[in-house]
């Protein structure tokens, strides 16, 4: 029995060759898979992510190849605007001596601000002042339907704003509809206070002067006469000459005064026993309109003088 435990003893202490076998694999195991997960190692794994450096699609910066520094660094503000420079008119109330009625309108063409006199949606009669816009509704209306006017048609539309022909403003109005030539000026011009002429005519159109500043703004804006055709009528205006040559640019220096569009009105209202006397103007950054009425006896000449002095009690100092 002595014997026989002493050999189960020898038996159980000795290591079979399959025992050494599986535990020469299992570490030989052990080395591959720890030479993969060694940075550097030959065995290294594509799929490990090194130390420090993120795997595909792990990383939550852009990589494109748009992507740079100062796409992610924030934008510094953007500077502001220059300050716009003032317009040659102070905003002011005006007490001048000056019979009967007056009233007045500025418009920056720059940011469409009106400013004016308390009665600047007050309306009159327009007369000719009326005529850039029959004028420009013509050349607009032309172009639309592919049409150029003639040479003669271009020098009677010449005669009418430089010479303020009625003859030939008739013919025109006629031509564009008549009063509803004056319907698309409001519509188109965006007008507030004006309305057609009780005789559905031209001369007796009524308009405010926040109105006539208006209309002014869409002649130079070009809605008035089209692209094709603006800058003509500008020069047209600019080129006013004779009886119809008063008024708001008479207040300006010599030298700017050729650079200032006009179409003015004059007219006596027998039936009302009134003077109506009307300014238009257009200046590079704004428009204006003046309109004064009187009685008739004082004659144009006053009303023509103080559509000029209206204008320069207005004039910002130093212009």
């Amino acid at each position: 029995m002595a014997g026989s435990r002493r050999a189960d003893r020898r038996g159980g202490g000795e290591t079979s060759p399959l025992r050494l076998v599986a535990i020469a694999v299992i570490l030989l195991g052990l080395v591959l898979v720890s030479l993969r997960l060694l940075p550097g190692s030959p065995f290294e794994s594509a799929a490990a992510a090194k130390w420090g450096d993120a795997g595909p699609g792990t990383s939550d910066r852009p990589t494109g190849p748009g992507t740079n520094r100062s796409a992610r660094e924030p934008s510094s503000p953007s500077p502001s605007p220059s300050p716009l420079e003032p317009l040659p008119f102070v905003a002011k109330d005006l007490n001048l001596d000056i019979e009967g009625w007056y009233s007045w309108s500025v418009l920056d063409r720059r940011t469409g601000e009106i400013i004016g006199s308390k009665n600047m949606g007050e309306t009159s009669t327009t007369a000719s002042m009326i005529k850039a816009w029959v004028v420009a509704d013509y050349l607009r209306r032309a172009a639309d339907n592919g049409q150029t006017p003639s040479s003669a048609k271009l020098a009677d539309a010449t005669l009418i704003i430089r010479d303020s022909d009625n003859t030939r403003a008739q013919q025109f109005y006629n031509q564009v509809g008549g009063a509803a030539s004056i319907k698309r000026l409001i519509s188109m011009c965006k007008l507030t206070d004006s309305k057609v002429a009780p005789d559905r005519g031209w001369s007796e159109t009524a308009l405010s002067p926040r109105d006539a500043a208006r209309m002014g703004n869409c002649i130079a804006t070009g809605i008035a006469a089209g692209p094709k055709w603006t800058k003509w009528l500008l020069n047209e205006m600019k080129l006013v000459r004779g009886a119809g040559d008063f008024g708001i640019r008479k207040a300006f220096p010599a030298a700017e005064q050729k650079q200032i569009a006009i179409k003015n009105g004059w007219i006596d209202r027998t039936e009302l026993q009134e003077m109506h006397i009307n300014c238009m103007a257009i200046g590079d950054t704004w428009t204006m309109g003046v309109m004064v009425r009187y009685p008739i006896n004082m004659g144009y000449d006053y009303g023509m003088k103080n559509c000029e002095k209206i204008t320069e009690a207005l004039l910002r100092p130093g212009i």
